[in-house]
This record gives C-alpha cells, sequence and structure tokens, in this order.
C-alpha cells in the first residue's frame, strides 16, 4: 500500500518541489509557482496532469476520478509505488519550469561512470538522480549530507557507500 510518506518522499526528491500545507493535514507539492500534486480527503492524491497523460491514468486505475480543469484524483491504497513514482513525475513534468524538466530529461539518458567523476559503481539510479539534481561531481556530492543524499530518489545506501568511499579517496567527507 502506498503511503503518503512515500508521495511526499517523491515529491520533494524532484528538483525545485516545495511542500505547503493547504488544510488540515493536507499538503500540496508544487514546482516553478504551479501545483503538480496534492493530497486530498479520505488518503487521496491529486495529480494535476495533462488531459492525454490524465486519459492513461485513468484507463489504468478504475477508481481514478477526472478532474476539472485537469488531473486526476485516486486513493493512495490504489496505487502501488512505482506506478505513483510514475504518475508524480510526469506532473512535475507537465508543470516544472523549463530548464528543470530539461536536466531531469537529459538525467534519463546518463551513463554511470560517465558523468563527471561519479564513480560508476552507484549505478544507474543513483547517476540519473544525482544528475537531475544537477550534480555531475565528488566537489558537488561533498556539499551534500548523507541524509540529502537518501532524500533523492534512486539514491540508498549502497550508493552513499559508494560516494563516501569515492570522497574519502580524494580526501573529502560529506557533510554532516
Amino acid at each position: 500500500m502506498t503511503t503518503l510518506a512515500q508521495l511526499r518522499r517523491t515529491a520533494l526528491s524532484l528538483p525545485g518541489t516545495a511542500e505547503h500545507a493547504i488544510g488540515s493535514g493536507m499538503v500540496a507539492f508544487i514546482v516553478g509557482g504551479t501545483r503538480f500534486a496534492s493530497t486530498g480527503e479520505n488518503d487521496t492524491v491529486r495529480l494535476h496532469l495533462p488531459a492525454e497523460e490524465a486519459d492513461e491514468m485513468l484507463a489504468a486505475h478504475p477508481t481514478a476520478e477526472r478532474l476539472t480543469p485537469a488531473g486526476v484524483r485516486v486513493p493512495l491504497g490504489d496505487v502501488d509505488g512505482q506506478q505513483l513514482n510514475h504518475w508524480v513525475r510526469r506532473a512535475w513534468l507537465a508543470h516544472a519550469p523549463d530548464r528543470l524538466a530539461a536536466r531531469a530529461a537529459a538525467a534519463e539518458t546518463v551513463v554511470p561512470g560517465e558523468v563527471g567523476d561519479l564513480p560508476r559503481a552507484i549505478g544507474r539510479p543513483a547517476t540519473q538522480a544525482l544528475a537531475g539534481a544537477g550534480i555531475t561531481t565528488l566537489a558537488q556530492v561533498a556539499d551534500l549530507t548523507e541524509a540529502e543524499l537518501l532524500a533523492l530518489h534512486g539514491v540508498g545506501p549502497k550508493a552513499v557507500r559508494v560516494l563516501r568511499e569515492a570522497l574519502g579517496a580524494t580526501g573529502h567527507q560529506l557533510e554532516r
């Protein structure tokens, strides 16, 4: 079952995203001044998707409802984690400023070991997450804390360990 915590983690891992309280226990996720996702009553998520993508989500999730003027609402429990990640990212891409969206799209094609001096051993998901956040060098990684790295969707404990080792080999370490 997907939770608000996963929605929050996914939304906040996307560059330029801010979270705002919008009511009793409800939150909105905003990029570039525009809401792209929010929580609703009864543990639902509202995703502000373009019409074509809203149609795709409605077809894939029988309990989803169309919102006017655009988007869908679906119970969090009816969407598995990977699906939620996909749809939140699609909503974010539809509303992100062009430079952020372009950087995120470019990050999808990166190859581990070919981005700045990031080590190949961190793997594709971590490489994509870092590149999507504009982090392409170990020097930039050194400015982050372990918690900040782990907050990036795709960066797990193994990638943090590999990054810590690579930083140590250069005489640097993660921020405290």
